[in-house]
């Protein structure tokens, strides 16, 4: 009997079907083991050498996967090939510890014929790529762990930082301060409708005026100030002016440029471009592509999608062409096979790009019937892209015209206009390249002219004076920041679904349609880092820790010595940090100053505990959580601290205790306030109701409140106190520790004990909270368990009835779709796993830590008689 195991089951499904008896496939569902979370999870002091652990919820997993080893006389790992399945298959053999001989098989794709040779030659583990896998975990563990806490301390609790999530970051930001500092210039052009008798209207734009450049957007810079020697800029009374002199001037063609026109196809996709046109084409995140492209990779579909090569083997590039010719006939297909050169540093040239799968390949059509709807969307993606890639050039002409007018005052303005024609559309048969710049004109788009020759004189249709402004940098969209991570080096294409997706489940940016925008924590966060450890989100420094880490990889460096260098060296991470860390300013970090009202007032963006405000004096108002940083502008600032109710107000005296009773508005919201703090004692407290507000609340209104926390009585079996309370979610009922809703506050003063044990007999709502709307049902599960969107107390969320998971700011619950909320279930059922995995430990070490207290008093107490018997001697 032969042992294979893959990472899921879905692969061990598919592989089982292409080899006979005689062999059993497994599945490790992924890393069986991992840096331990206690501590650092390094002993560093011993040359970083890594403490592992399996991984939370693998023991079962192991132990059946010991139980089949049992039945082996052979043990093949076939895990992905490359490094993170390298360590994978690693990591099987240290905790199976087999006594059979043990292979490594790797593929690239999922066929029959692949994996028979897959089985017939296998290899040993190479421990290079596993040893450099080790390695980039272990700085991704120092660098997180390293300066995680500064965070923490100076910013905000349960924030994070990583080697390239920082970086990704400070790349959002620093659009964001651009479009920040951006100052918009005003231009206004004419655009003149023009005909050659009896053919076709075109538009053409005025460019030159006596002899001068007409400016456009490009001619400015940043701040709107000119930078273009010799533009003319038109404003609007000029431009109008000009128009109506123009309109009974004649149009004479003056010169005209015709040029061929060829476009060569794009190459297959590699893990990026994929990701980025997904994203373009199809307005899929990172994760939900590359979630789709791995079930098809499983199932047999597609080659192996983590990959930055964009080369082809000789088999894929004859069944490619073999379906141009059946498909799109030989007039499609050039004399050559097409090769691509890699642009990726360090691309692993051993794998393909990502095409379909096998030497036959099936049409979309023939996938769509056995997956999805998102999967079939990928893979119709990678087959045209793939069939693109191996066909004919398109080709067809350019034409670039100048048209001339002399208005009546002797002024000379010139026109130009463009067309493109396609006469063979060669791979834009098959595929056509989307564009980050919605306005931008794609490859198969023509613009045709009339045929046109110098001296012809035009027909004006309209002339129209229009105005521009210039407009501020664009945000970047996944598909964009994907592109500046790779030209910038930073990070490796299997990392970036999880780094994008990391940074938006932590609340570093939020989407707005597909545009990625900051938040003010982020800010904070950049600014810390920017001011404190520069070199660490320095886009060349952390690009040649790349190269380091691929250096290793190769065996041209050894990994401790480089690590060393990293943390302990002279200006290594831990010394930073011990240097810097008292030093940092945490209100300054987190301050944005944005201007001064008309009184002089400094106002300021100041990121707290609970969120970003805006502070005047002692005027505080908060920021809409869907507020892009670049539109809360001086004005905008102003008229959210003008919309705050007044400050204090003084309702009048408590008369047991014969303080003043103050209304106020607070950074989280209006309350009251009983007497003013003494002696660094806080006053009482009490927020007002949804329902009240400063302008209304009443004296009694004021005092009922502060009678908050209420005492209802004691639960008559356990003593334990019921007590009620206005949390920050709304009014509940706490009773040691275990908490109910109420549906309504002035319940918080009308419950009685009856009422209250009546509430806590009843069982926490399970999958859908108590009070919640009825919500929206999106679909279901492979397992069949229904998902619906709702609205709870806390916000709109998604639930499958075993799992809750909150919407982010960028979900909208009206439009939200059943894939995305299987990504924000998903997403969260990992955030559970990591906190089961600390709870158990938690109670773990305490129960080890109470029997071994427990043995020690034991042992003590049959110490002590001998002892007192040795004294009465």
């Amino acid at each position: 009997m032969k042992l294979i195991i893959v990472e899921s089951p879905a692969k061990a499904r598919t592989i089982s079907r292409f080899l006979g008896s005689g062999v059993a496939v497994e599945a490790s569902m992924g890393h069986v083991r991992d840096l331990e979370t206690k501590g650092w999870g390094v002993d560093i002091e011993a040359g970083f050498v890594p403490n592992y652990v399996v991984t939370p919820g693998k023991q079962a997993v192991i132990k059946k996967l010991k139980e089949a080893l049992k039945n082996a006389d052979e043990l093949f790992l076939a895990t992905d090939e490359d490094r993170e399945g390298e360590s994978i298959a690693w990591h099987l053999t240290e905790v199976l510890k087999p006594k059979v001989a043990v292979r490594r098989m790797v593929f690239h794709e999922i066929t029959e014929p692949a994996i028979q040779r897959a089985f017939a030659s296998p290899r040993e583990i190479d421990r290079r790529l596993v040893d450099a896998q080790e390695a980039r975990r272990i700085l991704d563990r120092l660098y997180g762990y390293g300066l995680s806490p500064v965070l923490w301390r100076r910013v905000r609790q349960g924030l994070s930082a990583g080697r390239v999530q920082s970086v990704a970051i400070r790349i959002v930001v620093e659009r964001e301060r651009e479009r920040i500092a951006f100052v918009a210039a005003g231009y206004w052009d004419l655009e003149a409708t023009l005909a050659k008798p009896d053919s076709i209207e075109f538009g053409a734009t005025l460019v030159q005026l006596d002899g001068a450049k007409v400016a456009t957007g490009s001619d400015f810079d940043a701040a709107g100030q000119l930078i273009t020697a010799g533009a003319v800029v038109l404003d609007e009374a000029t431009a109008r002016g000009l128009s109506a002199d123009l309109e009974k001037s004649e149009f004479v063609v003056r010169t005209v440029d015709t040029k061929p026109y060829r476009r060569s196809p794009y190459p297959p996709f590699r893990t990026s471009t994929l990701q980025q046109e997904a994203s373009r084409k199809l307005r899929f995140s990172a994760l939900r592509t590359m979630s789709n492209a791995q079930r098809l990779y499983e199932a047999g579909h597609i080659t192996y999608m983590r990959t930055d090569s964009t080369s082809l083997s000789e088999a894929a590039i004859g069944a490619t062409r073999t379906q141009i010719t059946a498909l799109f006939g030989a007039e499609y297909l050039p004399e050559k096979p097409r090769t691509y050169a890699n642009k990726v540093k360090n691309a692993q040239e051993a794998h393909e790009a990502i095409r379909p799968a096998g030497d036959k390949f099936r049409t979309p059509e023939q996938v769509r019937r056995e997956v999805s709807e998102d999967e079939a969307r990928i893979y119709e993606l990678i087959w045209k892209r793939t069939m693109a890639s191996q066909m004919k050039d398109a080709f067809g002409e350019s034409m670039s015209v100048r048209i001339g007018a002399i208005s009546p005052a002797e002024e000379d303005a010139e026109f130009a206009a463009t067309g493109r024609t396609i006469t063979f559309p060669g791979f834009l048969r098959a595929y056509v390249e989307g564009s980050d710049d919605p306005e931008a004109a794609l490859d198969d788009q023509e613009t045709p002219l009339p045929s046109l020759e110098s001296g012809d004189s035009l027909d004006l249709a309209a002339l129209e004076p229009l105005g521009h402004s210039t407009k501020p940098p664009a945000r970047f969209t996944e598909a964009s920041l994907v592109r500046r991570l790779e030209e910038l080096g930073v990070g490796r294409p299997s990392t970036y679904a999880s780094i994008l997706s990391t940074i938006k489940e932590r609340g570093y940016v939020f989407a707005k349609g597909q545009a990625l925008i900051p938040t003010f924590i982020a800010f904070s966060v950049v600014n810390l880092l920017e001011a404190n450890f520069e070199n660490l989100v320095d886009y060349a420094f952390t690009a040649r820790m790349e190269d380091d880490l691929d250096r290793i990889a190769d065996g041209d460096e050894e990994a401790v010595p480089y690590l060393t260098r990293f943390y302990l060296g002279p200006e290594g991470l831990h010394q930073q940090i011990e240097d810097r860390l008292e030093n940092i300013d945490a209100r300054a970090i987190n301050s944005i100053p944005l201007g001064v009202d008309e009184q002089g007032r400094a106002i300021v963006i100041r990121v707290g505990r609970f969120g970003p405000y805006l502070e005047r004096d002692s005027d505080r108002a908060s920021i809409p959580d869907d507020l892009p940083p670049d539109e809360l502008t001086l004005e905008k600032a102003i008229e959210l601290l003008n919309e705050q109710p007044a400050g204090d107000k003084i309702l009048g005296t408590d008369a047991e205790s014969g303080l003043a009773v103050m209304a106020r508005n607070g950074r989280y919201g209006p309350y009251v306030q009983l007497g003013e703090a003494e002696h660094k004692t806080k006053p009482k407290t009490s927020s007002l109701f949804k329902s009240m507000s400063l302008d209304s609340i009443t004296l009694e209104e004021a005092i009922q409140l502060l009678t908050l926390p209420r005492l209802i009585g004691n639960d008559p079996d356990t003593g334990a106190e019921i007590v009620a309370l206005n949390g920050r979610y709304g009014p509940y009922l706490d009773k040691a520790g275990e908490s109910r809703s109420l549906s309504k506050e002035a319940e918080l003063f009308t419950i009685d004990l009856h009422q209250a044990l009546e509430l806590f007999r009843q069982p926490p709502a399970r999958g859908r909270r108590a009070n919640d709307s009825p919500g929206r049902d999106l679909g279901a599960t492979e397992g069949g368990r229904v998902v619906s969107v709702r609205r709870g107390r806390y916000g709109p969320y998604v639930t499958d009835g075993e799992v809750n998971a909150s919407l982010r700011t960028s979900d909208d619950p009206e439009q939200i779709d059943l894939a995305r909320a299987l990504e924000l279930l998903a997403a969260r059922r990992e955030r559970l796993s990591d906190t089961t995995t600390v709870v158990r430990r938690s109670r773990a070490k305490k129960a080890g830590a109470a029997k071994k207290a427990g043995a020690t008093k034991k042992a003590a107490n049959r110490k002590k008689p001998a002892a007192k018997k040795s004294a009465s001697k």
